[in-house]
């Protein structure tokens, strides 16, 4: 995303995560301020983390993160966005970098399928989120 990214992360070590989010975001800034030369921070503020309990949750997840350049109107096909992992989802890649194998049981065709069907439910989801008052 333009302003943002997701991830989906396996924790392998204690506090491995905030390690690895640490590493990148400082890293990425140091790459981006050289690039343009620029000074100061890139992120508005430390990385966000929940923890997923269950297969339900983290597949209900990931068709989230699928779908979230269709959301915001970026494309119109989740597989139109080349920075998303879908296409790891519905094709046979021989150079994927996602292994979700031992997490999710479902095949390429089903999740497709349970992707897509939910496309324009998710943007309804999106309105309606903006209208409400916190």
């Amino acid at each position: 995303m333009p302003t943002h990214l997701h991830l989906i992360l396996k924790q392998l070590k204690e506090n491995g995560i905030s390690i690895f989010m640490g590493n990148l975001l400082n890293s990425y800034s140091r790459y981006f301020n050289i690039r343009y030369k620029r000074k100061g921070p890139l992120w508005e503020g430390r990385f966000k983390s929940i923890l997923i309990e269950n297969g339900e949750y983290l597949l209900h997840l990931t068709r989230y993160i699928h779908l979230n350049p269709t959301t915001a109107n970026l494309v119109r096909k989740p597989e139109d966005w080349e920075l998303s992992s879908y296409k790891e989802y519905i094709l046979n890649k021989k150079d994927a970098l996602c292994d979700y194998s031992d997490l999710l049981d479902i095949s390429k065709k089903s999740y497709r399928e349970f992707v897509e069907d939910r496309i324009s439910y998710q943007k309804e989801l999106h309105k309606i989120k903006r209208l409400i008052l916190e």
